[in-house]
């Protein structure tokens, strides 16, 4: 029985999802400290001109004290709250039907994934189990997982897959192509968010990374 230890991230990437459904049980890490240029608050969606950035503005001082961060000080990722004052979610909303509404399955997915971009969320963490729920729905993925009470360097009874939420890590993962809205344009853009390969793929995406080889 093979265990994972993993941290949710913002609708992360096709390489994070083989590694979840591929596993027996999933810890999601719920105690490691908060670090930029992940896809905790990243993820990367196909547009008509490419590769598409889309980050979630957060607030960069201590959830629970309100005072300003100090420097050196590291911040919990449970602790870190979103900066809702930019209007990120319209932003990335509207970015996404303007990348997939020709998709063959954004339509069909697309009253799940509505509220979560048009209901206010104050932690980033909580947001990105939300976007995980619907994922494993969207999949239909039955999970067997559990959340971290407490932070350790070098686990010894699972798999230490946290360094996937890296957006700049180096990964030797090349999945098989499927086709994407604007494939004909640009070409196969890999490891994108899973958003990618749902709506395109639909309910054939479960299949699809379960045919996957990743050697983490």
């Amino acid at each position: 029985m093979e265990e994972i230890l993993i941290h949710p991230a913002y609708f992360g990437p096709v390489s994070q999802f083989v590694a979840l459904v591929k596993a027996d049980k999933v810890h999601f890490e719920n105690e490691d400290n908060y670090q930029k240029q992940t896809y905790r608050n990243r993820m990367y969606i196909y547009d008509s001109n490419g590769k598409l950035l889309l980050n979630i503005p957060i607030k960069h001082r201590s959830a629970l004290t309100g005072e300003p961060k100090k420097a050196g000080k590291h911040q919990l990722y449970k602790e870190v709250q979103i900066e809702n004052d930019f209007e990120w979610q319209k932003q990335h909303w509207r970015a996404l039907k303007a990348s997939y509404q020709t998709s063959p399955f954004f339509e069909f997915y697309e009253d799940k994934i509505y509220p979560l971009y048009h209901k206010k969320y104050d932690y980033l963490l909580d947001f990105n189990y939300a976007c995980l729920e619907f994922v494993t729905e969207a999949l239909q993925l039955d999970m067997n997982f559990s959340k971290t009470s407490e932070y350790i360097l070098h686990p010894k009874d699972k798999k230490d897959l946290r360094p996937l939420i890296n957006a700049k890590g180096k990964f030797n993962f090349q999945h098989q192509e499927y086709t994407q809205v604007f494939q004909d344009k640009l070409g196969f853009l890999p490891n994108l968010s899973i958003l990618d390969l749902i709506f395109n793929e639909g309910p054939n995406s479960l299949n699809f990374l379960e045919a996957q080889e990743f050697k983490f």
